[in-house]
C-alpha cells in the first residue's frame, strides 16, 4: 500500500542525510534575481525580528521561525526525485553554497555544520546533495570556489551561476554584518518546510496536481478578490466586477511568470498606499510597506480606509476603474522591461540593470485617471529618474540591490505619488540636482567616481551596460542604427564582450607604469574598455595596441574613433562632436596620457547621456 508521509522540516534535517534529484522532463531552473532578492530580503527580515546585538550563537533555538512552504518528493529506486519544489530547494542550495564558502573564509565554525547539507560521503561515494547530472559542473565549481563559463551551457545551469552572483552580492551580507553566523545558523535550524513524501510516482503527482489545481488553496489576489465581492450587495454588480476581475486577472497570466497578478497589485499598492514602513533597528515589526509585499489581501482588509475601499460603491469603483488601470499600467511596464519600446527606453535601461523596484517605483505618480499619453510620459520620467540615480551610485561603488534601497524607494515612492507630469519632473529634477552622488564622485561616502571605475566581481556587468549605453549612444549621434537591446543581447551567434585597449602584457609597457599592480588598475578601468563582437575580441588576443586600431577602425564609432579613418569624411559624427563639445581623438599610441584622455571623453559622454535634461525631454 502506497504511504504518504508529511514532515516539517528544518533545512539542516531536510538536507542532512538525503540527496534529491529530478526527471529529465521537469521544467528547468527559473528562478530569476528578483525571487532571490525577496527571498533573501524576507529571510533577513525575519532574522532580525527577533536577532539582538551580541547574541551567542546558542541563542538562535529562541528565535522566530520562517516557512519556506511544502516541497513534494517521489521515493523510487533509492533516489528521491523533486516533483515540486525544485526552484526552491536549488536556490537554497545555492545559499548554502555562499554561507558555506563564506564561513569558511572567515574561520567560522558553522561553515563544518553546512557542508554536509552540500556535499557529503554516501558509503564511500562523494556526491552532491543536489544530484541533477547536468548541473553538477555548475554546482562543483560555485562549491570549490573554481572559474565557471556558463555561455552556451542550457538555461537552467547558467541561471543557476547568475543567482549565485546575486545571492554573493546581496547587499543583506552587510547588514547582517557580525551577525553573520547566527544568520547561517538560523536557517538551518529555524527555518524550514513540509516534505510530503510518497512511494508512488502516481501517487506524488496526484498531490501535487490536488495542491495546485483542485484543492490550491487561495492565493492572496484570490482572497482580495473575495474581501472586495462580499461588500458588493447587487447581483448584476457582482457579476461585472467578477467578470472584469477576472479579465485583467488573464491578461496579467504568464506561464514564465504565474504570479504576476499577485506582483502588480502589490507594486500597486505599495507604490499607491503605503505609508509607513519597519523600523531600521533589531526587534521592530513589519509595517505597510513590508505587509503589502507579503500579505497585501489582509492589509487592504485592515487597512480599508486608507485605500478608500470598505463600501459597495468604493469596492466596485476598485474592481471596475482602478484595477484594469493598474493592470493595463503593469503590463506596459512589463512589455517595456522586456523589449525595447521606443519613448520607453528607460524602463528597458532598467530592467537590463535588474532593478527589481522599478515596477513599484513607475507606478507611484500615476492616477486612475490618467489617459494612456500622460501614463507612458510619467513612466519614461521616472524610469529616467531611475536609470541616472542607479548609474551614479554604481559608478561609485554603492549598492542598489533590493535590500539596500528598500528604504529609499518607500521615500521616494511618497515623494512621486499622485503627482501631475509637471509636478513630477520637477521632483525628480530637483532630486538629480541635490544629489551629492555624482560620476565624479560622493564626498560624504568618500567615493571618487570614474577615477576609481574598473573591471571587477561588483562592477562587470555595470560597465558592460555602460558601455553599450555610451556605444549606442555615440553610433546613433553619428548616424547609425546601432540601438542597446542589439548591444547586450547574449543570444545571438556572435554576441558583444569587453574588449581591454590594453593586451595583458605588462612586460610589453612596464616602461610606463611604476608597478604592475599600477598597470592593471588602468587596464582594467572603464576608460580602457570597449565593446566589440566575440569574435573580433578573440582574433585580437594579446596583440599590442598599435596592432588592434586597424580592426578598431572597423567596428561602431566609439570604438573606430580611436583610429584616424573614423574622423574622415563622416560628416554626422562631426556633427555630433561638434554639438555636444566632444573631445574624440585618434590615438597612434595608447599610454597613460591617452588613457586620461579616454576617460575626460568618458565622462563628458556619461554626463550626456544620463543629464537630468532627459526628464524634461521624456515629458514633451
Amino acid at each position: 500500500m502506497t504511504e504518504i508521509t508529511p514532515h516539517y522540516r528544518t533545512i539542516q534535517q531536510l538536507l542532512q542525510s538525503q540527496t534529491f534529484s529530478i526527471d529529465e522532463y521537469q521544467r528547468e531552473y527559473k528562478w530569476e534575481k528578483k525571487n532571490v532578492d525577496e527571498l533573501l530580503f524576507d529571510l533577513q527580515n525575519k532574522f532580525m525580528t527577533s536577532y539582538r546585538q551580541g547574541d551567542e550563537p546558542g541563542q538562535v533555538s529562541t528565535y522566530e521561525g520562517y516557512f519556506l512552504g511544502s516541497i513534494i518528493v517521489s521515493k523510487r529506486e533509492n533516489t528521491n526525485f523533486l516533483v515540486d519544489g525544485q526552484q526552491r530547494v536549488t536556490s537554497l542550495t545555492l545559499l548554502l553554497i555562499h554561507l558555506y564558502r563564506s564561513a569558511k573564509a572567515q574561520g567560522l565554525k558553522v561553515s563544518q555544520s553546512i557542508e554536509p547539507l552540500i556535499y557529503w560521503d554516501n558509503v564511500g561515494t562523494n556526491a552532491f546533495k543536489l544530484d541533477i547530472p547536468e548541473r553538477l559542473p555548475v554546482i562543483d565549481a560555485l562549491f570549490e570556489g573554481q572559474p565557471f563559463n556558463p555561455d552556451g551551457k542550457d538555461e537552467s545551469v547558467q541561471n543557476m551561476y547568475a543567482r549565485y552572483q546575486d545571492i554573493e552580492q546581496s547587499e543583506i551580507w552587510d547588514e547582517i554584518g557580525d551577525a553573520f553566523q547566527n544568520f547561517a545558523y538560523w536557517l538551518l535550524t529555524r527555518v524550514g518546510l513540509i516534505e510530503i513524501t510518497t512511494d508512488n510516482d502516481s501517487q506524488a503527482y496526484a498531490i501535487f496536481e490536488t495542491m495546485n489545481d483542485r484543492g490550491k488553496p487561495l492565493s492572496p489576489v484570490d482572497m482580495l478578490k473575495a474581501y472586495l465581492l462580499a461588500k458588493v450587495k447587487g447581483e448584476d454588480e457582482r457579476q461585472q466586477a467578477n467578470q472584469v476581475w477576472r479579465h485583467e486577472m488573464l491578461l496579467l497570466s504568464d506561464k514564465q511568470e504565474p504570479d504576476q497578478d499577485a506582483q502588480a497589485i502589490k507594486a500597486w499598492l505599495r507604490a499607491q498606499y503605503a505609508e509607513i514602513t519597519r523600523e531600521r533597528k533589531a526587534g521592530s515589526i513589519d509595517k505597510d510597506w513590508e505587509l503589502l509585499g507579503t500579505v497585501f489581501h489582509r492589509w487592504v482588509r485592515d487597512n480599508s480606509s486608507k485605500v478608500g475601499l470598505g463600501t459597495a460603491a468604493n469596492n466596485t469603483a476598485f474592481m471596475l476603474q482602478e484595477l484594469p488601470f493598474l493592470a493595463r499600467a503593469y503590463r506596459l511596464i512589463v512589455q517595456a522591461s522586456n523589449q525595447y519600446t521606443p519613448g520607453l527606453e528607460s524602463v528597458y535601461y532598467n530592467a537590463h540593470n535588474d532593478f527589481t523596484w522599478q515596477s513599484t517605483v513607475l507606478l507611484a505618480p500615476l492616477i486612475a485617471t490618467d489617459d494612456d499619453d500622460t501614463v507612458r510620459r510619467k513612466l519614461e520620467v521616472t524610469a529616467a529618474y531611475l536609470d541616472i540615480w542607479i548609474m551614479r551610485r554604481v559608478v561609485n561603488y554603492i549598492r542598489v540591490g533590493y535590500s539596500a534601497v528598500s528604504y529609499t524607494m518607500f521615500l521616494l515612492c511618497k515623494d512621486i505619488r499622485r503627482k501631475s507630469l509637471p509636478e513630477l519632473v520637477k521632483i525628480l529634477t530637483m532630486k538629480l540636482v541635490e544629489d551629492e552622488v555624482t560620476f565624479e564622485g560622493s564626498v560624504s561616502k568618500g567615493r571618487k567616481g570614474l577615477t576609481d571605475f574598473g573591471l571587477n566581481q561588483f562592477s562587470r556587468r555595470y560597465i558592460f551596460h555602460l558601455l553599450a549605453r555610451v556605444t549606442e549612444n555615440v553610433e546613433l549621434g553619428s548616424g547609425s542604427t546601432a540601438r542597446f537591446d542589439q548591444l547586450v543581447d547574449r543570444g545571438v551567434k556572435n554576441p558583444f564582450d569587453i574588449e581591454h585597449i590594453w593586451a595583458n602584457r605588462y612586460s610589453a609597457v612596464k616602461e610606463d607604469f611604476y608597478s604592475e599592480e599600477q598597470f592593471y588598475f588602468y587596464r582594467d578601468h572603464v576608460a580602457s574598455l570597449l565593446l566589440l563582437p566575440a569574435d573580433v575580441n578573440r582574433s585580437l588576443q594579446d596583440k599590442p595596441y598599435e596592432a588592434k586600431r586597424e580592426k578598431y577602425a572597423h567596428q561602431n564609432v566609439y570604438a573606430a574613433s580611436l583610429h584616424e579613418g573614423a574622423h574622415l569624411n563622416q560628416p554626422k559624427f562631426a556633427q555630433f562632436q561638434q554639438a555636444h563639445s566632444l573631445n574624440f581623438k585618434p590615438y597612434e599610441h595608447f599610454t597613460k596620457v591617452e588613457q586620461q584622455a579616454r576617460k575626460a571623453l568618458l565622462l563628458a559622454l556619461m554626463q550626456l547621456i544620463w543629464s537630468p535634461e532627459r526628464l524634461g525631454q521624456a515629458a514633451q
